[in-house]
């Protein structure tokens, strides 16, 4: 019976089979990674420099965009790595590292749709309060609890994860080191104390769900009682970036993880898990841009000042 102390490395799974799709691979990924990175930096970029957007909204979109950054340079540099020199493997110790801000920046990110959520319900239905609500102070002290929270979370998952012992193997049905995935090689009843870990976390998500729900449900109601139709498609115009943000979260992650065991097969399992792990981040500047008119008249400027500068 071997266990972790004997397992020097973790087997990914291949992205592909062939040396021409592992390049196409490396080259999609490549691609999306560039795209998420200069997307979410103009986002930051243009909300540090326009001090016009130094409002609760933005201040919470200014740390989004930073945890899509965090959980996309996690684990796609390794998978590139992997399909351009056509290996799979990946340390014990670097698994480990990888695991620790993958659910980091997850967790901060689900935390942080949770908290613009409520952004959007004082402003819609409670707006004579917003400046008590959420005043600066209110704002750092609640993105600080959503970071340091997803810390801690990371932290205990990731220690009691690897303590466990590993009795089948070391090979992850997974291009990244995923703890779903990493129990499915650990003894059979040691994963246990994990598992209700992993449903005290499933509980969290839940709540913070039903919350979005409940309070868009609240939302609309209170535009919906706007009496123009002008400022009902403002109203809109600032909510439905959030809502397609938390959508594309939610959907793709919870597919991924809660599919009927008859639909599971590795190309889908692959598909999905890029899905949720990769795209996301990419997208999520396009969703927040598209609709907002300040942040795409400050990320002109920005670039049109970087363009006149050379």
């Amino acid at each position: 019976m071997s266990n972790s102390s004997s397992i020097g490395h973790f087997l990914l799974l291949a992205l592909a089979d062939t040396r021409q799709l592992q390049l196409l691979h490396f080259c999609l990924l490549l691609g999306i990674s560039l795209a998420a990175l200069l997307g979410n930096g103009l986002i930051i970029s243009a909300g540090a420099c326009g001090h016009h957007l130094h409002t609760p909204m933005f201040f919470f979109l200014l740390n989004l965009a930073l945890s899509p950054l965090g959980s996309i340079c996690t684990t796609v540099p390794k998978a590139m790595h992997n399909s351009l020199w056509d290996t799979s493997t990946i340390s014990y110790k670097g698994c480990a590292v990888q695991v620790v801000p993958l659910i980091f920046f997850i967790r901060t990110e689900l935390s942080l749709l949770t908290i613009m959520c409520y952004d959007r319900y004082v402003s819609m239905c409670k707006p004579l309060h917003y400046g008590t609500l959420l005043g600066s102070r209110a704002c750092a002290h609640m993105a600080a609890a959503a970071w340091a929270s997803a810390f801690l979370n990371a932290l205990m998952h990731t220690a009691n994860t690897f303590s466990l012992p590993r009795c089948h193997g070391n090979a992850l049905g997974q291009f990244f080191c995923d703890i779903p995935q990493i129990l499915q090689l650990s003894c059979s009843k040691s994963y246990l104390r994990e598992l209700g870990l992993l449903l005290v976390s499933v509980c969290s998500v839940f709540g913070c769900f039903v919350f979005i729900v409940f309070s868009y449900v609240q939302i609309f109601r209170a535009v919906l009682r706007i009496p123009s139709e002008q400022g009902r498609h403002k109203a809109f115009s600032t909510c439905l970036p959030h809502l397609a943000a938390v959508s594309l979260f939610a959907s793709t992650a919870v597919f991924a993880h809660l599919k009927p065991p008859s639909m599971s097969s590795p190309s889908l399992d692959l598909a999905l898990s890029v899905l949720y792990s990769v795209v996301p981040p990419a997208l999520n500047p396009l969703i927040y841009s598209l609709r907002n008119q300040e942040l795409k008249a400050a990320v002109c400027r920005l670039m049109t000042g970087c363009f006149q500068k050379h």
